[in-house]
């Protein structure tokens, strides 16, 4: 609606998942790096923590987009709290697996795991690493699932680990991995995504408007500051203020988004980490 008004050739601040808007600051850059070297370099598994928002499954999106997609397929895990069994027949059918073979109930766990590891073989004899990015892992709610997963770290067909677990997942997942001790330490790379500080803030806004199209300052220099303060730094509440707040620059006529349209937007969304003073 807005998107002529400002000038722009698309909106900015759609699209949480858009790669062509991906941000990298130094922590998400280096966050890229180390679990990429786990991953090319067959280290077994990761942990990628943060809290809701600040771009987590994005990154494992961009990361997949770095790695030779026939070399290391990714597998992603949407619904962690599935029984251990249940897990593993899912993961052996992503594999590969003939889905009768792993799926029936009759089915005991260990042909679910040797069928596990006949594909990974099978992978391993085709120079291939899957990728098994466990997403929201801090919802599974019993150690035994990742007891489960670790013994997959254990088939080693070439000498080698055939594949690697990304787990993802706010930060209590640290602790809940800590405290099962055989996986915790086959954990090779701890990334940690947090919020931006003021300055990231501003590049991240700049970079989003830069790549829409942007032409002149859009946001005056009070709004930028409310930008940060309004939404603490997380992505994803940056995304939804600045959206808002351009589209009430444009109701107004305005010829800049104020400190005042990014106030509304933040009333409006009453999520706010910390109001601003009057």
């Amino acid at each position: 609606m807005y998107i002529n008004y400002w000038g722009l050739l698309r909106s900015p601040f759609d699209g949480e998942s858009d790669l062509r808007s991906y941000y990298s600051g130094e922590l998400q850059e280096e966050a890229l790096l180390r679990l990429q070297y786990v991953i090319e370099q067959r280290k077994g598994a990761a942990l990628l923590v943060g809290e809701t928002g600040v771009g987590k499954s994005l990154l494992t999106r961009l990361l997949a987009t770095r790695l030779e997609a026939t070399q290391f397929p990714f597998v992603n895990v949407l619904f962690p709290q599935m029984a251990p069994h249940e897990l593993l027949a899912y993961l052996a059918v992503e594999l590969g697996a003939d889905p009768r073979s792993v799926e029936s109930s009759d089915v005991g766990m260990d042909r679910v795991i040797r069928e596990i590891e006949r594909q990974l073989d099978y992978c391993a004899r085709q120079d291939r690493a899957p990728v098994l990015v466990i997403d929201e892992a801090h919802l599974i709610e019993h150690p035994s699932v990742f007891q489960t997963l670790r013994v997959l770290l254990n088939v080693q067909p070439q000498g080698v680990s055939p594949l690697t677990l990304l787990f993802v997942g706010q930060p209590e997942l640290a602790p809940q991995i800590a405290r099962v001790a055989p996986l915790h330490d086959r954990i090779a790379a701890r990334c940690v995504l947090q919020s931006f500080d003021s300055l990231q803030t501003r590049a991240y806004v700049a970079h989003r408007l830069d790549i829409a199209g942007a032409t002149r300052a859009l946001f005056t220099e009070e709004a930028l500051r409310g930008v940060h303060e309004l939404s603490g730094g997380v992505p994803r509440r940056i995304n939804r203020l600045c959206d808002l707040a351009l589209l009430l620059g444009f109701a107004d006529d305005s010829s800049q988004v104020t400190a005042a349209h990014l106030e509304t937007a933040a009333d409006e969304f009453q999520a706010t980490p910390r109001r601003r003073a009057a």
